[in-house]
């Protein structure tokens, strides 16, 4: 089954099935997640993708760019979608941060 068909028949299930199914897959998928640190002296001590350097906010930049999760897996073999799940979750939580530092480097540039 391929991607385009998955995608089809999840958006032909209830909205309660389709809520219930992503809790689930969202749950198993940030228990396998490495998590997301700051480490000083670690890309500034920004939020990170635990054990490597890539740090959320130029994850979450690269996604209002419109680079896609496949993308990024791609351009990033060594993370997992749990590790962006872990992001996103992380840039819902702290947006006000996020924002901050993808300001800053935008600026810096």
């Amino acid at each position: 089954m391929t991607t385009q068909e998955i995608e089809h028949q999840f958006l032909n299930i209830s909205l309660t099935d389709r809520a219930a199914i992503i809790q689930r897959l969202t749950k198993n998928i940030t228990k396998s997640g490495k998590g997301i640190t700051k480490t000083a002296g670690v890309c500034g001590g920004e939020a990170c993708i635990a054990g490597t350097r890539i740090a959320v906010w130029l994850l979450v930049e690269a996604q209002q760019l419109g680079i896609t999760e496949a993308q990024l897996l791609q351009d990033y073999p060594h993370i997992t979608a749990a590790d962006l799940v872990n992001a996103w979750t992380y840039a819902e939580a702290y947006p006000e941060e996020i924002a901050v530092v993808i300001r800053a480097n935008n600026e810096a540039a």
